[in-house]
């Protein structure tokens, strides 16, 4: 055992095992007899029973996932489960048919519905040895927060006798990393921010040592106005010509299809190669409805284009009640092109604060092509903006008629020289309704800042 960094390390051998999964055989582990690199899989096990009943939101798989990814690692499963032993027991055996490295996070604290660590030590039938160095750690900890430290907190510092004890210099309980016949099992705490230094400090460093000579790439293109299926059927020639190491996924959401396409290789430039021709081909046979090949949300993409050109926006939101500004904002130095928003719900307001005129909203209505091109033209004038954007419609449950359904959506967008205004019918709840009045609008800001 070697003192480093005050990470405690400990070693088993390392030995390949081949195990047989639904009627085929897969040989796992990380570096053979012959120096040969095999493929490592991984999978991914959150502990707590806050996480099945929504109480607290899954955010430490999703990035545990983009991680491991950047390091050419592929995650077979992820599972969520509950505070049980029985549960814990069964998910790593399941996951050891699966993967040759788990990455466990929760159930690490000092009460007693924390149950990972004694389930860890039972399963692989070892007792506890004392780290005084994570002991001292938990001493300096609560004393310098002027608290008492408790017998429950000392016993944080036993560990697995097997395993090798992580230090967390952000919180009180070591993570620990088993070697057992093959397959790593790294056990970390829950709490985000303490799980995330372990990872960055020691797990994926050493991980990305087991998967070096190994390459994820991905090639994301992001489409607006075509359907999965019908974009399935014009690509249909080239997603069956693919070799096999590139998969395509479909990822549609609200008006948009991100196609990704995944290469999984030891050759990172002819991977990279075969993906620029992939997009090359894409361009050549839905180029209309490409917006972007790249993984940016659509507000991102725009907010770019704004600030490349020096460009300000303002948004003028009947249905869309500010979703849009939102949208807008969420991205990282927005101040520099979004001015404000003119939330005109009501009718008075659409009159008062941009200058609808009271006869249009009589005769064709709030929901009308006259309505949103009035709402462009007094936000800008309001608040001095080059580009605008307004939304008028009917997001439901009720209040649609025969002439104009729920879904119904009017949009515009304009800037000193022209107003382009156009009509949707969209599908959904009333949050679907929004999010795809949101995407569409913005699309059109796009095309219409390219045009510029």
């Amino acid at each position: 055992m070697v003192l480093a960094n005050r990470i405690f390390w400990f070693r088993s051998n390392k030995n390949c095992v081949c195990f047989l999964h639904i009627q085929s055989i897969k040989t796992v582990g990380l570096k053979p007899k012959n120096n040969t690199t095999v493929q490592n899989y991984c999978e991914v096990i959150t502990i707590g029973d806050e996480l099945l009943i929504g109480q607290v939101v899954d955010t430490n798989s999703a990035w545990i996932g983009q991680e491991l990814n950047k390091i050419g690692l592929e995650i077979v499963q992820k599972t969520a489960i509950s505070d049980r032993y029985e549960h814990i027991i069964a998910a790593l055996d399941s996951a050891k048919t699966r993967a040759n490295i788990i990455l466990i996070t929760g159930g690490l604290g000092p009460t007693k519905d924390d149950l990972t660590k004694q389930t860890l030590a039972q399963y692989f039938n070892c007792g506890y040895r004392t780290e005084e160095a994570v002991k001292q750690h938990l001493i300096e900890f609560f004393t310098k927060r002027g608290m008492p430290i408790l017998d429950v907190n000392i016993e944080q510092a036993d560990v697995p006798e097997i395993s090798e004890a992580i230090f967390n210099p952000l919180g009180t309980a070591p993570g620990m990393w088993f070697d057992v016949d093959g397959v790593i099992y790294v056990s970390m705490p829950g709490v985000p921010y303490e799980m995330k230094g372990m990872m960055e400090s020691f797990v994926l460093p050493r991980l990305a040592k087991m998967s070096e000579g190994k390459h994820i790439l991905h090639k994301t293109i992001m489409t607006v106005g075509i359907g999965e299926s019908f974009l399935s059927k014009k690509i249909e020639s080239i997603e069956n010509s693919l070799p096999k190491h590139i998969k395509l996924a479909y990822l549609p959401n609200y008006n948009i299809v991100r196609l990704r396409f995944t290469a999984r290789g030891d050759n990172e430039a002819q991977m990279q190669a075969e993906l620029d021709e992939i997009v090359k081909r894409l361009y050549e046979a839905v180029g209309e409805y490409i917006v972007v090949d790249q993984d940016t949300p659509m507000p991102h993409l725009v907010g770019n284009l704004l600030t490349q050109r020096g460009k300000t926006i303002a948004t003028a939101e009947s249905c869309t009640g500010g979703f849009i500004a939102h949208q807008l904002t969420s991205n990282a130095g927005s101040s520099a092109y979004f001015i404000g928003s003119i939330i005109s719900y009501h009718n008075n307001v659409k009159m008062q604060q941009l200058g609808v005129s009271k006869n249009v909203l009589e005769t064709v209505g709030a929901v009308s092509q006259e309505t949103v091109e009035q709402m462009v033209r007094g936000v800008m004038q309001q608040l001095g903006t080059d580009y605008a954007l307004a939304t008028s419609g009917i997001a439901g449950p009720d209040g649609g008629t025969p002439e104009k359904p729920v879904g119904t959506v009017w949009i515009a967008v304009g800037n000193a020289n022209k107003v382009v205004a156009e009509k949707f019918k969209f599908n959904g709840t009333r949050q679907a309704i929004i999010e795809r009045s949101a995407i569409m609008g913005l699309n059109m800001v796009r095309k219409l800042i390219l045009e510029d």
